[in-house]
């Protein structure tokens, strides 16, 4: 008798095991995973559900070495994410998943690594930076790059800040505009490539962020010298079966839940250049 094929449509419920303000707008919820865990590789995400109210897609951004705790940092954007911001601690949630391509992380190894984050595209990188940092000595320089709006916008400040001290990665903070006493850099975060500490033919670059931040931060990366092959972006278009069968995230020939959402620059640096694609 032939074994029983998941569906990968099932919802699982999960319990709510703590709630994070990140910032006025952003927020993270711990979900409990502790009958059998939550595996996942950096850069899948979830479908995550809100009971009555529908379900969006959110990228995982905890650390893939604790699957017993699902974590997701999300902005409160619409519909879904308000009625999730308003949850609390034991409230049920449904997810599904994980979906996607993951970062490839086999390909930096021994390489210089380069992540260049904007707004909460933070998030989705999150777990690359843990998994670095457990295998430390497998890469070389690591640099994060990171913009935000304002500097209460900025995503993981106190993980920010050991990642630098503790764990060898150089961290660059920019944001748009700031006010009082910021002393960190004031511009969009491609402008923090030309002057930032690896070496261009032997690093590899994960980007995430809106698409037009991308663009210009692999514009930045290529004319440092960084291969075009060794690029890597995450695409944040909407999703709704993640498993490409309805067709909302359809990029060109591509379909994001199932091809993506982390895709070669390669891939799609033509879609990206266009208009209204």
């Amino acid at each position: 008798m032939l074994a029983a094929v998941p569906n990968p449509l099932a919802v699982q419920p999960r319990r709510i095991r703590r709630v994070v303000q990140e910032t006025h707008d952003a927020f993270t919820l711990e979900l409990d995973a502790h009958d059998g865990g939550h595996a996942f590789k950096p850069g899948q995400f979830n479908m995550l559900y809100v009971f009555g109210v529908g379900e969006v897609p959110i990228s995982v951004s905890g650390d893939p070495a604790q699957p017993r705790t699902i974590v997701h940092t999300t902005r409160e954007v619409g519909t879904v994410t308000r009625a999730m911001r308003a949850l609390r601690k034991g409230a049920a949630l449904g997810v599904r998943g994980p979906y996607g391509q993951p970062w490839p992380l086999e390909r930096a190894i021994g390489r210089d690594v380069v992540l260049v984050a904007g707004g909460i595209g933070l998030a989705p990188l999150r777990p690359v930076l843990y998994d670095i940092v457990a295998h430390r000595r497998d890469f070389g320089n690591v640099v994060l790059l990171y913009g935000a709006r304002s500097p209460e916008d900025i995503l993981f400040r106190r993980e920010l800040e050991r990642w630098r001290a503790l764990h060898a990665v150089d961290v660059s903070v920019t944001v748009d505009r700031a006010a009082g006493a910021w002393p960190g850099h004031v511009g969009v975060v491609p402008s923090l490539i030309a002057r930032a500490p690896f070496d261009p033919p032997n690093a590899v670059a994960l980007v995430c962020g809106p698409e037009v931040m991308m663009r210009f931060s692999a514009d930045g990366l290529r004319k440092r010298g960084v291969r075009a092959d060794a690029i890597f972006v995450a695409m944040e278009r909407n999703m709704k079966c993640a498993v490409g069968l309805c067709g909302h995230c359809q990029f060109g020939p591509f379909f994001v839940c199932k091809d993506g959402s982390v895709f070669p620059y390669e891939r799609v640096q033509r879609l990206l250049d266009g208009r209204e694609i």
